[in-house]
């Protein structure tokens, strides 16, 4: 009878004993051991975790393999350069959830070392493949096994970079199919430029993938839609990675680099018939890297594969004759950047490397174009997103290397010629097409005739619509219209519609507190920025009207040019000089536009917008404070010269005065003064603060508002306050142009925003003294900076746009200002 109780207690221990690997978990202090060929099995049977021996090898290994399909594909190994020489290795889940893989002297082989300490872990082998670590009783993963991938890529898994943690996802070979060890190719993305995927050996490149072009890589034209899988790449400023997922389940799929360098991908659809070869994706010749040299196209069905493009011949023809193309092709005639260069289209390729190209999605080819026209440095330029008829654009400087030719499905690039060599070449093309020309011309002639008759017509009739005050104050009354006080050019609302074409969602620049900005062309190929105000604006015709009289009596180059304003009934517009790169903050705070702006560019900015205040304080007809000074407020044409735009909210001043007081308080938060803020007291001194806290923030490349620390609760000011105090200002600038930095210029710049940004107004300069501070080269005669006028705001209705304009009417329960002393 005691024997019978013993084995009711013990039996259900010795069956939790057996089922307890037979399952996809263990939990603390459990462990799997290599003698008793204990496993984990995914829910579904499909993965497998154990201790495993290579082909050929004693060696012993915890890895995961597929379970029904023979022969063993191993897809993740975990001690893959620390084998255990016999078969009393044991994996264990310690408390603290880390996974311990100990030897038979209890010795640490391979362990998780995941920084986050779990309650209650537990670790469990997915459908997926992946092995991952939860705890804190809400399945949070505190470490996986897709993040530290091997040599293969499976679905669900990410294969790239978080920019945030710096884990970078790489595949890396097995040294051979018998030894797991870390191999001589890896393959992995390089962020730079556009990101893209390279194979490397031992640092060497190989092969590249071209870049994400929206559908597929450049280079790997048949990686489209299928009915397998979907695929699927992310870009943004915290991670950037490619991963897929399985359409059927019922499928299994893989892609791998084996350890000679070749990737390849496998599918199974039946686990008896095991593995068919879905695609490789090196498949010839061709997909070597740069194998044709700098401006050397490869084409597989020519011989020899490699040829220059138009326009080009080989650097060393001896070399070249022997099929060694490795130096490339150079340009028969050099570029000058002078007038007439253009671009040669070549299309069906693969896209040069990309990683020092630069890009914006929010242009269109025929910007991208012009943009690169007025850069010396652009050699070639693209859509950069391929879908509905393209988009995008991106930016080559420098040679042109890997390229390959397709017979369909490749990219056009346009590549910039010499002025001599475009001419050649339209007239070669015009040889060819003279007979198809001559029928034609007589028509076209008296085609272009009409043509040029309707448009004088045209021309008359506009000017008659009257593009003077005088006109239009004859066909209504002034004070309806509101034109009584303006002294420039109008325009009809026609002709703004069309050069916008009807305002459409393509040439919407931006929006501000004005309303919607448009971009637009006249009939003579001008280019136009045109602000609409809108009926839900905050802004009104009062600031409508003091924007058109103030800016049309400025003229400054680091002002924004008025061109002409529309007064319809029911319409607002403003019209003025288009500017190509939009506003600084756009660059400023971008984490990738950024990287265009070094720091001589960046000094020339803040000594651009210094001498457009100094203007607007001094040296204009009417002495102008402009209240509303922001990153978003300046304006970058095609050389990045600064302007200020955006004069709503400008003040004039007579003469002899230096001070006013409003009840209506307006600007933008973190750009605002104390004394302007809180008193409702403006000056020059207040837009000399504004002035203060953009030179901060183009040297740091951060936002005064909404700035955090982790050391303490100040903002940007208190935060470059207390480094200057600390002798560390060379801190607060950009990583990204820390390189091309001028110390001295830095640390005078930091000292002069400083000085800006001085709580009381008597202590900060003016906008004539800040322009000789920042030319001046003797930063210890700079007087030391007194506290700023840091403080927080607090904003209780629902708008907090960061970048809005705000009107407040003193007294506010809305507002809420402190400020805090330095700890």
């Amino acid at each position: 009878m005691a024997v019978f109780n013993l084995l009711l207690v013990v039996f259900p221990f010795f069956c939790l004993s057996i089922t307890s690997f037979a399952a996809d978990t263990i939990r603390v202090n459990q462990s799997i051991r290599d003698g008793e060929n204990e496993t984990l099995i995914s829910a579904n049977g499909a993965f497998e975790l154990g201790f495993f021996s290579p082909q050929l090898s004693s060696n012993r290994y915890i890895g995961i393999w597929y379970k029904k399909i023979s022969p063993k594909k191993v897809v993740w190994v975990a001690n893959r350069n620390n084998p255990i020489n016999d078969t009393n290795g044991e994996l264990l889940l310690a408390e603290q959830g880390n996974l311990i893989l100990m030897n038979a002297t209890k010795g640490t082989v391979w362990s998780t070392n995941s920084p986050s300490l779990a309650t209650n872990p537990t670790a469990q082998l997915l459908d997926t493949g992946n092995l991952v670590v939860q705890g804190n009783g809400n399945g949070n993963v505190v470490w996986q096994s897709f993040d530290y991938p091997t040599d293969t890529f499976l679905p669900g898994m990410k294969l790239g970079i978080n920019l945030v943690t710096g884990m970078n996802r790489k595949l890396t070979t097995w040294t051979s199919i018998n030894d797991p060890s870390l191999g001589d190719y890896t393959f992995e993305i390089d962020p730079d430029g556009l990101p893209e995927f390279f194979l490397e050996n031992d640092s060497v490149m190989v092969y590249r993938t071209g870049y994400w072009n929206g559908i597929t890589f450049s280079g790997i034209i048949f990686l489209g839609p299928n009915p397998v899988f979907t695929i699927d790449f992310v870009s943004n400023e915290k991670e950037i990675y490619l991963i897929y997922e399985l359409k059927n389940n019922s499928v299994l799929y893989r892609m791998g680099v084996t350890p000679d360098g070749t990737i390849e991908r496998f599918i199974c659809d039946d686990p008896a018939r095991g593995w068919r070869p879905y695609l490789n994706v090196m498949t010839d010749t061709c997909d070597q890297y740069k194998i044709c040299g700098a401006y050397g196209s490869c084409n597989i069905k020519n011989s020899p594969v490699c040829s220059c493009m138009k326009g080009f011949v080989p650097k060393d023809t001896n070399d070249w004759e022997k099929a060694d193309w490795l130096h490339g092709c150079v340009r028969k005639v050099p570029l000058s950047c002078e007038r007439g260069e253009d671009f040669l289209e070549y299309p069906g390729i693969k896209l040069p490397d990309s990683r020092k190209a630069w890009y914006d999605r929010t242009i269109d080819l025929k910007q991208c174009k012009n943009r690169c026209l007025r850069n010396c440095s652009c050699t070639a330029f693209a859509n950069l997103d391929v879908r509905d008829g393209g988009s995008g654009c991106i930016l080559w400087f420098g040679d042109l290397i890997d390229i390959r030719e397709y017979e369909e499905n490749g990219q056009t690039i346009y590549v910039r010629m010499a002025a001599s060599e475009i001419e050649a070449f339209k007239l070669s093309k015009g040889n060819k097409r003279l007979m198809i020309i001559i029928p034609i011309t007589t028509c076209g002639g008296i085609f272009g005739i009409c043509l040029g008759i309707f448009l004088i017509m045209r021309m008359k009739k506009l000017n008659k619509k009257g593009s003077t005050q005088e006109d239009l104050e004859e066909q209504e009354d002034n004070n309806e219209r509101g034109k009584g006080d303006l002294e420039v050019p109008l325009f009809d609302f026609q002709t703004i519609s069309i050069a916008t074409n009807n305002f459409s969602l393509q040439n919407k620049l931006g929006q501000g507190g004005f309303g919607a900005v448009y971009k637009g062309i006249f009939e003579n190929g001008q280019e136009i920025a045109v602000k609409r105000l809108s009926k839900k604006s905050g802004q009104g015709i009062d600031e409508f009207k003091n924007e058109v009289l103030c800016i049309s009596k400025l003229q400054h180059r680091n002002l924004v040019k008025l061109l002409g304003c529309c007064i319809e009934p029911h319409e607002r517009l403003v019209i003025y000089e288009f500017m190509p790169n939009k506003s600084l903050d756009s660059f400023i705070f971008d984490e990738r536009q950024r990287i265009l702006l070094d720091w001589p560019k960046r000094f020339q900015i803040i000594n651009g917008i210094a001498r457009g205040l100094l203007y607007l304080h001094q040296d204009s007809r009417l002495r102008i404070i402009h209240r509303d000074l922001k990153a978003s407020n300046i304006l970058l044409n095609y050389e990045m010269t600064p302007k200020i735009s955006d004069f709503g909210l400008a003040r004039s001043f007579g003469e002899d005065e230096i001070e006013a007081n409003t009840t209506r308080v307006v600007g933008t938060y973190g750009y605002m003064s104390p004394e302007y803020a809180i008193d409702g007291l403006f000056s020059i001194k207040s837009d000399v603060f504004s002035f203060g806290v953009l030179v901060l923030e183009i040297i740091t490349g951060k936002r005064n508002r909404g700035f955090s620390h982790p050391d303490h609760k100040f903002n940007l000011l208190g935060h470059a306050w207390k480094l200057l105090n600390e002798g560390r200002s060379l801190e607060l600038i950009d990583e990204k142009v820390r390189s091309s930095s001028e110390i001295s210029q830095v640390l005078r710049s930091i000292q002069v925003g400083l000085l800006c940004v001085q709580q009381c107004p008597k202590d900060r300069p003016d906008m004539a003294t800040a322009v000789l501070m920042l030319s001046s080269d003797n930063v210890p005669s700079l007087p030391q900076p007194k506290e700023p006028g840091y403080f927080a705001t607090r904003i209780v209705h629902h708008n907090s746009d960061p970048s809005s304009s705000t009107n407040l009417s003193p007294p506010s329960n809305s507002l809420s200002i402190t400020f805090p002393g330095p700890r």
